[in-house]
């Protein structure tokens, strides 16, 4: 049975998706290598900075799903979402669920103070776009640790954002990987 159908609908524009798993392949590389290779791990917060700047515009006017308009992230929404959650009653959206949009929410703040932290620390060094202002001046060593905190930060939300995937895929028995691939989900 092919993965089209007539039930399906169009959900993750191309856009989206090709943001998204870029995203993913570029934070773990970066994470990966920084101890080792800190050309590729600049470069890689670079275009990570890019795709962030991507996300902000095409959340404003991109495709309905993608828009942030179309995020439900009231705290009492996520509250009953996240107890409903927690019941197995969860009620299934067709694009972001309120756990989903306070995730992205999330990852670009967090994301945002990784890059700039390093842009920052990079500063300290003499290099980057940041190297003749008075953050250059600034410890290097709590540079460090703010980078390192907010790096690890991304790394506990891409965690909890694949635990959340898995679980609201088993319970609206939907493979939601696969709607990020494909763009397509069910009605």
């Amino acid at each position: 049975m092919s993965y089209k159908s007539n039930t399906n609908v169009k959900v993750w524009d191309p856009l989206i998706r090709i943001f998204h798993w870029l995203l993913a392949s570029l934070f773990f590389l970066a994470y990966l290598i920084e101890d080792y290779w800190m050309t590729i791990h600049t470069s890689a917060g670079y275009f990570i900075a890019g795709l962030i700047c991507f996300r902000l515009i095409w959340g404003f006017i991109g495709t309905r799903h993608a828009r942030f308009s179309d995020f439900s992230v009231s705290s009492h929404t996520l509250q009953v979402y996240l107890k409903l959650l927690a019941q197995g009653k969860a009620k299934r959206y067709l694009g972001h669920n309120p756990a989903g949009a306070v995730m992205i929410f999330s990852l670009l703040v967090s994301l945002s103070m990784t890059i700039l932290s390093g842009v920052i620390l990079l500063a300290t060094d003499g290099q980057g776009p940041l190297a003749t202002t008075f953050l250059s001046y600034l410890p290097k060593n709590l540079l460090e640790g703010v980078h390192e905190l907010f790096a690890n930060l991304v790394l506990l939300l891409v965690f909890t954002h694949i635990g959340g995937v898995l679980l609201t895929s088993l319970l609206h028995r939907e493979n939601l990987i696969r709607a990020m691939i494909y763009g397509e989900k069910r009605k």
